[in-house]
């Protein structure tokens, strides 16, 4: 008796026949595709690999039937998703969601139950002697230069000294050792080479793309609709970005002039949690802001015994059942402090994904 072939193969190799073969003549790359579909060139191999295959989600796969119902969306470059079609590619398009929503329904229920994110009482808290790694932004050279202490060769060199984001990183640090005395818990930078078994632990990632490289490089491998807007100098204001469709909303800090310089009344904070992408029986959380108060923010919404029960709480409820959530929230910062944001307040609460169901 022939077993029948698993239904994550069917829909990855469906996939792949599409991009491929989709209109004669017109073989689609993974990069085309990506630029498309606004995501990452390994995103779209991930789905279509054909060995264990990663499940695309339901609104991926509406993209996918937008993009090959007409060849409208190759006619020019760069390749895109078009916001309207004709009847005849509207009924193209509802066939191939109803392919592709079966294929996944199907390997859906064949995949085997996975462990729901830890959200007993601390978000923090990860199973028992599992590896945990805090990876920090590092400052650049241009900025180290000047500071001392920073050179290896000198007797009174600090390593940490080269970090960013050590506020976020004290108060976390001893958390998360409190919370799981059983497990190695390491420090790392985000711009140095590191060992491949640190991306397959609990990764956790402090500050944004600019300085953290590891933040960026998953940034760049996830499938959300969120992006951080760099900041090529520190006298820019960066931002967070969500792009659903073709709307674009974007959150910004909020600055006032005092004397001769800028002073930060209120930052933003984005929280992501998933499953890692480079092992998928760990995680990977960011915390991040648009400068550093965010990324403190971020950290001590989770961790600040005043709010953190009723953060996780409202983190339990508001996202039960998924195994990915992101939030950005505002951080009101007060001469110079953070005020811890509380999540259950619908004022702190900028945006939250995936979107609750209306």
């Amino acid at each position: 008796m022939i077993a029948a072939e698993n239904p994550a193969l069917l829909l990855a190799r469906r996939l792949r026949s599409m991009r491929k073969q989709g209109w004669p003549g017109k073989r689609i790359t993974q990069e085309q595709l990506a630029e498309a579909f606004d995501v990452s060139v390994p995103l779209i191999s991930s789905w279509e690999r054909s060995r264990e295959p990663v499940l695309p989600p339901q609104h991926r796969l509406d993209a996918y039937a937008t993009f090959f119902a007409t060849v409208r969306s190759v006619e020019r470059r760069p390749f895109r998703l078009l916001a309207h079609l004709t009847d005849e590619e509207q009924a193209a398009r509802d066939s191939l969601v109803t392919e592709l929503t079966e294929l996944r329904s199907m390997a859906l229920e064949g995949m085997p139950a996975e462990a729901a994110p830890p959200f007993a009482d601390d978000l923090w808290r990860f199973p028992p002697n599992e590896d945990i790694t805090i990876v920090c932004s590092e400052l650049p050279r241009r900025l180290l230069e000047p500071l001392p202490f920073t050179d290896p060769e000198d007797p009174d060199f600090v390593e940490l000294y080269r970090l960013s984001d050590l506020d976020s990183l004290l108060e976390l640090h001893g958390h998360i050792r409190a919370a799981n005395p059983g497990s190695n818990v390491h420090v790392r930078a985000g711009s140095s080479c590191l060992a491949s078994d640190v991306y397959t632990s609990h990764l956790v990632l402090l500050g944004g793309v600019d300085w953290n490289h590891v933040t960026a490089e998953v940034m760049h491998r996830i499938d959300l609709p969120i992006r951080q807007q760099s900041r090529a100098e520190e006298s820019h204001t960066g931002a967070f970005e969500v792009v659903v469709d073709e709307n674009r909303t974007t959150f910004r800090p909020i600055l006032r002039d005092s004397g001769n310089r800028q002073v930060l009344e209120e930052d933003i904070a984005h929280f992501y949690r998933s499953h890692n992408p480079f092992n998928r029986k760990r995680t990977v959380t960011i915390c991040n802001g648009v400068y550093p108060r965010g990324t403190l923010g971020a950290v001590r919404a989770l961790t600040d015994a005043r709010f953190r029960d009723r953060n996780n709480a409202y983190l339990r409820s508001r996202f039960a059942g998924y195994h990915t959530f992101s939030l950005i929230s505002r951080v009101h910062v007060l001469l110079g402090s953070v005020v811890t944001p509380d999540w259950t307040t619908p004022e702190f609460r900028l945006h939250e994904w995936p979107v609750e169901p209306t």
